[in-house]
């Protein structure tokens, strides 16, 4: 499995990139793997205004349906609608094409508290 050590994750499996004030989210190589086909993704509006911990959206795979939380609090200012009609790319690329929201991070400090790829590795037990 793949962890890339540039990005931030939550013990729920979200992972985070920082790009300036703006946090990059999707889930993991890990959840996608242990969801199984991903085959819906449905996910808050722009606009939507989020704490840490919120539900931003769900993803529908074959066994199961997940919520998604929020790494950090901020305001939604975009949403991957490509993962509309191609929820597969959850799959395929999860660090890459299969990105979820971009928020628009109210306070950075909140990126402390989440894990490194190492600590992460640690988490799920690899």
């Amino acid at each position: 499995m793949n962890f890339p050590d540039d990005l931030k994750y939550t013990k729920e499996h979200e992972w985070v990139k920082v790009d300036g004030n703006t946090a990059i989210v999707g889930i993991t190589d890990f959840a996608q793997s242990e969801l199984g086909d991903v085959v819906f993704v449905e996910l808050k509006d722009v606009g939507t205004k989020l704490q840490q911990h919120d539900v931003f959206g769900t993803v529908e795979a074959v066994k199961t349906v997940s919520d998604l939380f929020a790494p950090v609090a901020g305001e939604i200012v975009e949403v991957n609608i490509d993962l509309e009609t191609e929820a597969e790319k959850v799959n395929q690329s999860p660090y890459e094409e299969g990105w979820m929201v971009k928020i628009t991070m109210e306070d950075q400090s909140q990126l402390e508290g989440l894990m490194s790829a190492e600590d992460y590795k640690t988490h799920i037990g690899e």
